[in-house]
């Protein structure tokens, strides 16, 4: 028993560190977005609204890539959690759970609510803000 919670005590630290890494990537991305709108209102160019984009698509790639990466290793837990205490070989391989269940998938976590949601409103208030200022 006490293998299988050392197991699974090294899975939840890796997500935790995706659930960090998702945290961090939402603050860049506001903070990049901010001082690309303050320069382009310092330098009345719109060159740099529409640079604003670049980083906001290529951040939510990355934030779709670890919320898969994290539903994965959720899986890996489950998968674990259910095992044998003789049966822990301490692999973190989540290669089986790549495409099962279809959650855990990197284009369906992009597409999940919670990116959507957040992503959808930021582009949206970014034109917004772009309209405006034009």
């Amino acid at each position: 028993m006490e293998k299988k919670l050392k197991h699974l005590e090294f899975i939840q630290h890796a997500i935790n560190r995706m659930a960090s890494n998702l945290f961090l990537l939402k603050g860049w991305t506001v903070t990049l977005i901010a001082a690309m709108f303050a320069l382009a209102a310092k330098e009345s160019e719109d060159l740099y609204f529409l640079l604003a984009y670049f980083p906001t698509l290529m951040f939510w790639l990355l934030d779709g890539y670890f919320l898969s990466q994290e539903r994965r290793f959720r899986s890996l837990y489950d998968h674990v959690r259910g095992l044998d205490g003789d049966a822990i070989d301490f692999s973190m391989d989540t290669q089986p759970f790549k495409a099962s269940p279809p959650r855990n998938k990197w284009s369906h976590a992009l597409l999940s609510p919670s990116l959507l949601i957040y992503y959808g409103v930021l582009l949206a208030a970014m034109s917004l803000v772009w309209w405006l200022v034009r």
